[in-house]
């Protein structure tokens, strides 16, 4: 037998960084985001976010590739949205994701973190909070990825 404890501060964006997220009712898609995590033998430790972004702190059984975890959450809960009437603006998840991995002893400060994501986004928007992340943990920022959000306008 294995054991394994990795912990990932896993970070998805929706589409263009739009606003499609429904605060009314996005206790409602925690709770399917966290079976699906369930259901891959995984543990939920805090998810939260705002209108165009969702952290997710979870452990990863040692059978699943990262990739491959963060696909099933994308697509199960992006179907989910859509055939719920309850996100009628979501349209997509973005295409890619950032994902961090993190020491066990860092899991309460992650928890307050992730639990207090209202209350942090007065201070640091989405785009500033990505860029401290990636500089955190080493990962270059690349503009391009990371296109304006989206304006009808420009199509």
């Amino acid at each position: 037998m294995s054991y394994t404890r990795i912990l990932y501060h896993i970070v998805l964006r929706t589409k263009h960084s739009e606003k499609s997220i429904s605060q009314q009712n996005v206790s409602s898609l925690y709770k399917y985001i966290w079976g699906i995590i369930k259901n891959k033998r995984g543990t939920l430790y805090r998810i939260n976010g705002l209108e165009d972004h969702v952290h997710i702190l979870s452990d990863l059984p040692p059978t699943i590739a990262l990739s491959d975890y963060i696909k099933d959450i994308k697509v199960a809960s992006s179907l989910r949205m859509k055939q719920s009437g309850e996100f009628s603006l979501f349209r997509a998840w973005s295409e890619g994701y950032a994902a961090f991995t993190c020491s066990f002893k860092e899991r309460d400060t992650l928890i307050n973190y992730i639990k207090n994501q209202q209350e942090h986004h007065k201070k640091e928007s989405p785009k500033e909070e990505l860029k401290r992340l990636f500089a955190e943990h080493g990962i270059e920022w690349n503009e391009r990825f990371f296109p304006e959000q989206f304006n009808p306008l420009r199509g």
